[in-house]
């Protein structure tokens, strides 16, 4: 298997020989695409998308290379997320756990926090209200799904005494299903508890399993409808003026002609529809605002942060900057997630950790903010100083995947903007428009059952 760069090095590349030589970016970058071996830019493109994909699982997996060829790790990873993928666009909601050789040989499994949360949220089981010991075991059905067979299992619940009565689970015949390290999800399809060996089985190939998993979901699309026709109905009616300058007026503007009041509030903007609205010039898009719970926090406020890690500019102090899980930013700051105890941890390279989020805060305001939601794009045009915007599409998403919002901060997939500032002046002041809990636009299809997009351009 040839060994890749990352992609931006090859758009580097690229738009340095395109530079040096006078081309087209398309030129350029077909004859780079070349140079290393490939028949075209798009083929050099996947090539890369489908490394990255293998080379956070086996980084993150060691047992998978275990005792198995490199190649055989390698499409056992891509089989993994290629199935992952397929789930979250079938707006099946899933959490995952692997065996390991210990817990296999003793029937062990930990149920780790996002396991507790998929129980509770679904009604099936809560932990916190469960006494220690065996007396207190609960006992119930589950379902393993494999190659073209389905087999029932029973499964028992339980904190021991010791461990500090630490949730376990177990599942009669996983020993079958399963080896150490395979990728186990658990699903909830028609109030049924399955479990999808997603390292064996290639749900892309075969549509009988795949529809064993689709959950009976209600389809009220009435306020959808609604508020779609509503959009087409201000589109035709040619540009809209901005209210007002900034981030927000594009936003605000859209509001104002729908008829919607000003929303300061966290709850969905339209009759339980929430409204995004962009120029389309950016790629990153916000999911939600969320402080950090400062209770528990090392530092107990934004101000404190701001104190800590801020920088002048001009009049101002500022902190300013995007937290990833990927790296340390230029101030240190980098964000790691700890599953043990189920928490965000914003941590400094040299000061030690900064803020705490409990996860369960995070998927709440997820699913307050995005049960249902219309990410508007639109074209900003200027008219003799003043900005207009036209009405270009709408994507129409519902149902985030709430158990995928952890694993996509861990991996960095999701990040999070501070913006703090205390202005100069006889009387400065600390405001904070964040913390803001961001995404890639393209990436949106890893949180979000497959989008519908409209046309809203005439």
């Amino acid at each position: 298997m040839r060994t890749l760069k990352n992609l931006s090095t090859y758009k580097k590349e690229a738009k340095a020989f395109q530079k040096k030589h006078d081309l087209k970016l398309h030129q350029a970058q077909l004859l780079i695409a070349n140079e290393y071996n490939f028949g075209s830019w798009t083929e050099l493109v996947k090539a890369c998308d489908d490394h990255n994909i293998i080379k956070l699982s086996t980084s993150t997996k060691k047992e998978l290379s275990e005792g198995m060829s490199n190649e055989d790790a390698i499409n056992k990873a891509l089989v993994v997320s290629v199935n992952k993928k397929l789930l979250v666009s079938k707006g099946i909601d899933f959490v995952i756990f692997e065996p390991t050789p210990t817990g296999l040989k003793k029937s062990i499994l930990d149920a780790t926090h996002p396991v507790r949360h998929l129980f509770r949220s679904a009604a099936f089981h809560d932990y916190d209200s469960q006494g220690q010991g065996p007396e207190h075991k609960v006992m119930k059905t589950a379902l393993f799904i494999g190659n073209n067979e389905c087999k029932n299992s029973l499964m028992s619940l339980y904190r021991p005494v010791t461990k500090q009565g630490d949730p376990r689970m177990w599942f009669r015949g996983l020993g079958d299903f399963a080896e150490a390290g395979d990728q186990v999800a658990l699903i909830f399809a028609d109030e049924q508890l399955v479990l999808v060996n997603l390292s064996t089985l290639q749900l892309a190939e075969g549509g009988n399993e795949l529809t064993k998993l689709q959950e009976l979901l209600p389809n009220d699309e009435s306020v959808a409808i609604e508020l779609l026709n509503k959009l087409r109905d201000i589109a035709k009616g040619g540009l809209i003026k901005a209210t007002l300058k900034g981030s927000t007026a594009i936003g605000m503007a859209i509001e104002d002609a729908l008829g919607v009041p000003p929303n300061s509030s966290k709850l969905p903007d339209y009759k339980g529809i929430e409204l995004k609205s962009g120029r389309g010039n950016g790629s990153r898009t916000t999911l939600f605002a969320q402080v950090a719970d400062w209770k528990i926090s090392p530092l107990k406020s934004s101000a404190a942060i701001l104190d800590a890690f801020g920088y002048q500019r001009e009049v101002d102090f500022k902190l300013y900057c995007t937290i990833s899980a990927k790296k340390p930013n230029s101030q240190g700051l980098q964000f790691t997630y700890d599953e043990k105890i189920d928490q965000l941890i914003e941590h400094h390279n040299k000061e030690g950790d900064v803020a705490f989020w409990p996860a369960d805060l995070l998927r709440d305001r997820l699913l307050e903010k995005h049960k249902e939601t219309f990410w508007i794009d639109a074209e900003s045009i200027e008219i003799d100083g003043h900005e207009y915007f036209k009405l270009k599409s709408v994507t129409h998403t519902k149902n985030p995947m709430v158990s995928q919002l952890m694993p996509l901060l861990a991996d960095g997939t999701i990040t999070m903007d501070h913006l703090i500032k205390r202005k100069g002046g006889d009387k400065p002041k600390v405001s904070e428009k964040g913390p803001l809990f961001k995404m890639n636009k393209k990436d949106l299809a890893l949180l979000f059952p497959t989008p519908v997009k409209h046309c809203l351009e005439i």
